[in-house]
């Protein structure tokens, strides 16, 4: 479906390649060890909460009523800044989508004890909540999407909501992007589909199911546990959700998703601004980071460094 590369120590080898291509996902696998990730995020979560430097200013972004709040913060935090370009995530990354590597988004998924699951859903172009296609692959293709690389930065089980996947669904999209959602804050924490409390922050992501009778096929589904410091790498339109926190724990669960595209897919074409979860926030600040490789395209904003002067690593 899209170029691959084989180099860097991390780079996933042919057999594993083909899983990846087969399944839509790769890993769990190793980013930090369990005790290095726990004592990294005790320093940074408090670090994080001074959303002084942060790139989304506006007051919807700070809005407990949206999710824009958790985007894009590894262009104000180091942490965050030298994670993206991980050699363990970058080199896996590199061998499905080529040397030339942009991470075009960030977003923190916190879901704390009583909080509902994820619905099932896939992205391609990221217009699911905006209408607007957040990025578009130049190639000739019938749908490209993003790798998101999910890490966690605590317990991911099924006691605390982890991640679920229904493998090989990537290769057919089940939902039309263009068809846009209805935001209703109210719909929280409040629906239940096939006896799993599942939303989608404020959506209900079945509006844009190309055939409305259609359901997924979740005796198929596998749940992704991992420690804190693992990470799971997949293709966005492969069918995903995630399991309700049962409250079991006082803990949250925390993923850190990464979304990496090649340098030469256009990222918010023709858009000044984030419009979505009910909230609007300016791209005035924001850059996508070259994390491997070259950028040979002159239509996307390039970040160097964060709004700190902290320089982001190209491999």
């Amino acid at each position: 479906m899209h170029q691959s590369r084989a180099q860097g120590e991390f780079a996933l080898n042919q057999e594993e390649l083909a899983s990846f291509h087969a399944q839509g996902y790769f890993g769990p696998f190793k980013v930090y060890e369990i005790e290095e990730m726990k004592a990294s995020w005790r320093r940074e979560r408090l670090r994080l909460l001074d959303r002084s430097d942060a790139v989304y200013q506006d007051e919807a972004a700070s809005s407990g009523n949206t999710n824009i709040s958790n985007y894009d913060r590894h262009l104000d935090s180091a942490f965050l800044a030298d994670h993206i370009s991980r050699p363990q995530i970058v080199d896996r990354v590199g061998s499905a989508l080529g040397p030339d590597v942009l991470c075009w988004r960030t977003e923190f998924f916190p879901k704390y004890p009583g909080d509902e699951g994820t619905d099932w859903h896939q992205a391609d172009t990221f217009a699911n909540a905006s209408g607007k296609p957040q990025i578009i692959w130049p190639e000739a293709e019938e749908f490209g999407g993003t790798i998101t690389v999910w890490t966690a930065f605590t317990e991911a089980n099924e006691d605390t909501g982890c991640l679920q996947f229904i493998p090989g669904t990537h290769q057919t999209m089940f939902y039309d992007e263009t068809k846009r959602m209805h935001y209703d804050p109210k719909l929280i924490n409040q629906a239940e589909k096939g006896g799993v409390r599942r939303g989608f922050f404020g959506y209900d992501y079945r509006e844009l199911q190309i055939d409305p009778d259609w359901k997924p096929d979740e005796s198929k589904a596998v749940s992704m546990v991992m420690r804190p410091g693992e990470s799971i790498m997949f293709w966005s339109t492969l069918m995903h959700a995630s399991l309700p926190h049962n409250g079991k724990s006082e803990d949250m669960r925390l993923g850190f998703a990464s979304r990496y595209v090649p340098a030469s897919v256009h990222v918010y074409p023709d858009t000044d601004q984030i419009e979505e979860y009910g909230g609007t926030v300016s791209l005035d600040r924001y850059g996508a980071v070259l994390v491997s490789g070259k950028n040979e395209y002159d239509y996307n904003r390039i970040a160097r460094s964060t709004t700190t002067g902290h320089a982001f690593t190209t491999r």
